[in-house]
């Protein structure tokens, strides 16, 4: 049996540019893990029809050291991962640590001071009202 997969161009661009950012990324990174590198924070985020929200992964990272601005439309997250220990010979070393940061540019206005930033077990969920001048508005229609 055949499965058809709607195509949708600008899902797969968006995609493909995040891969190539991310390649980019990866392959301009020094190798030296004592340089200051500033690492690329991954994140998820969806809109609702009130809010946008933003989830980032920060495993061992305390609540009070992420910080989050919002300034016009640029949202910014940023943190520092906890250090891999220095007095051990490790086999293997894949999880990510040092600063790291995620700029979003936000397409909706939204109402930055009533913002709410949760912390649940390492993921950060971070929710924005949008503008109320964004948001639907239902127009009832009226007979005469």
């Amino acid at each position: 049996m055949t499965t058809l997969t709607r195509f949708t161009p600008a899902h797969d661009i968006l995609t493909i540019r995040d891969l190539m950012e991310r390649m980019f990324d990866e392959t301009l990174a020094p190798v030296n893990d004592s340089a200051n590198v500033e690492g690329r924070l991954t994140v998820d985020a969806y809109t609702t029809q009130n809010e946008i929200v933003v989830q980032a992964a920060l495993p061992g990272v305390k609540p009070e050291e992420v910080e989050i601005t919002v300034e016009n439309d640029t949202l910014k997250i940023s943190a520092e991962l906890p250090k891999r220990l220095e007095d051990v010979d490790y086999a293997f070393v894949e999880r990510p640590h040092g600063r790291f940061s995620r700029t979003l540019m936000l397409n909706v206005p939204v109402e930055a001071d009533k913002g709410e930033a949760h912390f649940d077990n390492g993921l950060l969920t971070l929710t924005l009202p949008k503008a109320e001048s964004v948001k639907p508005k239902m127009i009832k229609v009226k007979a005469k």
